[in-house]
């Protein structure tokens, strides 16, 4: 980088207080870490496995994919850092807080510089911890130093501002259920709970958040607060999903014992009764594939019993499944087989 081009130029040249001097010379210790002989380190890095969604290390070959291309999505922030730093151990949970507290709208990218110095190297880096912002693929701005919470908000909010680009709701509630889905539930509580603040009516934001609260084990609280939703936002797929689990267990509440409905079925194979309850039973203790498979027995015995009851069952239990559930799948394909076999 070009001195013109260096991004601890101008406003930022003050803030070197909590610092630790490196020199990459001395610390670049990992030939896996450096670039090609007289090469740039920036153009020549491939794909690596993927990270977490709003937080994630990084090396030099997925510098580029996780950066480069990244912040032409929203800013990135990349932290440089070594584990004898001791700003950096004092900086690090402070900037991961605020960054997750944004819910999407900026990303963290961490690289130990022990590891990888070939990048902060070409960048100039000559103290950490460093923080250097990038958006639409270059460097931008940048503070150096453990500051205060109260300076990285001011930081982060004035990336998210000059990158003019309003936060992808979409894109943020995606980074929320995908923390939900690999059982991050605090991180993606607050990532839907950011989309709340900015958007109190998103019903999408709420039914992230009624699942986060499910998996904590607060389903009462759920329902209070679903209950208070306009019709609209009860129509909401999500949310309606979660209303329909919760009316599927509702109904489970009074059918009795699984192992006397399997007896019964055992004595008398056309027991459709015993089925149906057997099939919402099973549904609701997490076996889809075989309380789909129960509701398509009784529509293959006797379409009219309980005038189709067993199909409008099993679509019930796809809009509590959501549509994208592979027992939704595969129920589906079985259903289209019977309806018109």
């Amino acid at each position: 980088m070009q001195d013109g081009d260096n991004p601890y130029g101008g406003s930022f040249g003050n803030q070197m207080g909590g610092t630790v001097s490196y020199n990459s010379g001395q610390s670049a210790t990992s030939p896996a870490g450096t670039a090609p002989a007289g090469g740039n380190p920036l153009g020549a890095m491939g794909n690596g496995p993927a990270g977490g969604p709003l937080i994630k290390d990084t090396t030099t070959a997925d510098f580029t994919r996780d950066v480069i291309q990244e912040s032409q999505n929203q800013p990135v922030l990349v932290d440089f850092w070594a584990p004898w730093c001791g700003p950096c151990k004092q900086l690090g949970p402070i900037i991961e807080k605020v960054v997750t507290q944004e819910g999407g709208r900026v990303k963290l990218v961490k690289l130990n510089i022990d590891d990888h110095p070939a990048i902060p190297g070409q960048m100039g880096i000559q103290s950490i911890p460093a923080v250097v912002a990038f958006s639409g693929g270059k460097p931008v701005d940048a503070f150096m130093g453990a500051v205060p919470e109260s300076q990285i908000k001011e930081f982060i909010e004035k990336q998210i501002k000059e990158s003019g680009g309003a936060p992808d709701i979409g894109a943020i509630l995606a980074e929320g259920h995908a923390a939900l889905e690999a059982g991050d539930i605090n991180t993606a509580a607050q990532i839907f709970g950011s989309v709340m603040q900015a958007e109190p009516e998103n019903a999408k934001a709420m039914a992230g958040m009624a699942e986060c609260m499910i998996a904590a084990g607060q389903s009462d609280q759920v329902r209070e607060m679903l209950e208070g939703l306009t019709d609209e936002q009860k129509a909401v797929p999500e949310v309606a999903s979660i209303l329909a689990r919760f009316a599927l267990e509702d109904e489970v509440a009074g059918l009795g014992d699984p192992a006397a409905l399997e007896a019964r079925l055992a004595a008398d194979p056309n027991d459709h009764e015993a089925r149906f309850d057997l099939a919402s039973i099973l549904n609701v203790m997490g076996d889809r594939d075989a309380a789909a498979d129960h509701l398509l027995h009784i529509m293959k015995a006797d379409r009219t019993w309980r005038e189709d009851g067993a199909r409008k069952q099993l679509l019930t239990f796809f809009e509590a499944w959501g549509p994208m559930d592979e027992a939704t799948r595969a129920a589906r394909r079985k259903l289209s087989a019977v309806m018109f076999s």
